[in-house]
């Protein structure tokens, strides 16, 4: 009789965890797919100029970029305070950017070395003179296209 007895207290079920190895691959896959790596470390100080009239670039993955600007302070004890321009992770001079081109140019198919876009991320405070510099060897290297980045003026 004792198997019938109404008084007994029920104990919940376990929490089911079978499912927990999928959940955890979908966000491992989810954060996969989103996540974007940098690809190269901004070693000057960059504050972009704002501006009225910006246009969206488009194949960002034919977009090939120079930062010029003021050193971080982390490297104004080595390299001053002049600015600077930085090719991917390195500073370099403007001689060093048909060397840049190059090594742009050859990671891509040759057909589409037209589309290729060189964004230049400025600091408002550098002087014409290097920008102009910059300019001249991109030219000299056959690489027209030339956008500045800037942050939309708000009124």
């Amino acid at each position: 009789m004792s198997k019938f007895k109404k008084n007994k207290k029920k104990d919940a079920p376990g929490i089911t965890t079978a499912s927990l190895p999928d959940i955890v691959f979908m966000l491992l896959c989810f954060f996969m797919v989103v996540t974007k790596m940098r690809d190269a470390d901004v070693k000057v100080r960059v504050r972009i100029p704002q501006a009225t009239e910006l246009q969206k670039l488009e194949k960002k993955s034919m977009v090939s970029h120079i930062f010029i600007g003021p050193p971080s302070p982390v490297y104004q004890a080595q390299f001053g305070s002049a600015p600077k321009i930085q090719l991917n992770d390195a500073f370099a001079t403007p001689d060093d950017i048909m060397q840049f081109v190059n090594v742009e140019r050859s990671a891509i198919n040759p057909e589409r070395h037209n589309e290729m876009t060189c964004a230049m991320k400025i600091d408002g405070e550098v002087k014409m003179g290097l920008i102009t510099d910059v300019k001249t060897e991109l030219r000299k290297a056959n690489f027209r296209r030339v956008s500045y980045l800037a942050n939309k003026r708000s009124n």
